[in-house]
């Protein structure tokens, strides 16, 4: 999962499949995952797979057949119809109605897939409300996007900055990377750099992008709270292009490059190899904290 959540999915799979033959049935969905990312589609590799999970209960692998159209397409259909959203419903449902709140947050994506948009938001928020940080994070997020929820920018921004400040401080890492955000915008300058700087302590690759990019120039937004260090900003991202390895980071060190002196990037790269042994350590794992059930 480790290398599955920086994107390197095809070096995941023999572990995935290790784990997943062994019975464990999110290897076998993130196995789905993987061959269908890769391919930018369903493969027979894909849906077999997802097929493995859903017959173990596992309803995001069932949603996955449902929007693959597995059942017209090659007669990989549920035993008792011909509709695996409603069956991941049947088996989601009788767990959310017992408080799971893991369940309550899947019942927004089977209700998302079955068209009951209402019902989606309903559980999501009863999911949200019960400390569930995932759906507290989503909670935060449509509110903030979505500019018919009120017509009062700032009331949108205070909510959203509420429901994304619940998941941070249930120690969700990609609500601490929105919460900044949201407190850039607000004007809440040190506090947003404060939230950059935990979601990076805790992996979060973006957050390290953005820290990077502030030391390396202060004046690139206005969270940018602390006085510009060049050769430290540099440092990170020499070290995230060589444990990750990553497109992005590297599109970033190109349009950033003039801003140093050859003196600065050499210091750099040697500035780098305490962070590159931490990270490649796994202390902490570095991730993009993909959704589970993304597109």
């Amino acid at each position: 999962m480790r290398l599955y959540n920086i994107h390197k999915r095809a070096s995941a799979i023999p572990y995935l499949e290790e784990a997943a033959e062994a019975g464990d049935v999110e290897a076998m969905y993130y196995l789905g995952e993987a061959h269908r990312l890769r391919h930018m589609g369903m493969t027979r590799e894909a849906l077999d797979w997802y097929h493995m999970a859903a017959q173990q209960g596992d309803p995001y692998a069932m949603l996955r057949l449902e929007s693959g159209n597995v059942c017209a397409l090659a007669d990989v259909c549920p035993e008792n119809g011909d509709n695996w959203s409603e069956l991941a419903l049947n088996v989601t449902l009788p767990k959310a109605e017992e408080g799971d709140i893991d369940a309550m947050g899947t019942l927004f994506n089977i209700y998302g897939a079955l068209g009951e948009h209402q019902q989606a938001i309903d559980w999501l928020e009863k999911s949200a409300e019960a400390g569930n940080p995932h759906s507290q994070h989503w909670m935060g997020t449509f509110i903030y996007e979505d500019h018919n929820f009120t017509p009062d920018e700032e009331e949108r921004h205070q909510l959203s900055e509420e429901w994304f400040r619940r998941a941070a401080n249930n120690e969700y890492v990609p609500a601490m990377f929105s919460l900044s955000s949201v407190l850039s915008v607000r004007g809440e300058s040190r506090e947003a750099w404060e939230w950059i700087e935990s979601a990076a302590s805790k992996g979060n690759i973006a957050a390290i992008h953005r820290m990077a990019m502030c030391y390396i120039d202060n004046g690139t937004d206005n969270y940018c709270y602390m006085p510009e260090d060049p050769v430290k900003g540099w440092a990170m991202l020499e070290a995230l292009s060589e444990v990750v390895n990553d497109q992005y980071t590297r599109r970033i060190m190109r349009l950033r490059h003039d801003l140093l002196t050859d003196e600065q990037r050499e210091e750099a790269r040697e500035a780098a190899q305490p962070l590159i042994e931490k990270w490649s350590s796994n202390d902490p794992a570095l991730s993009d904290f993909p959704e589970k059930y993304g597109f």
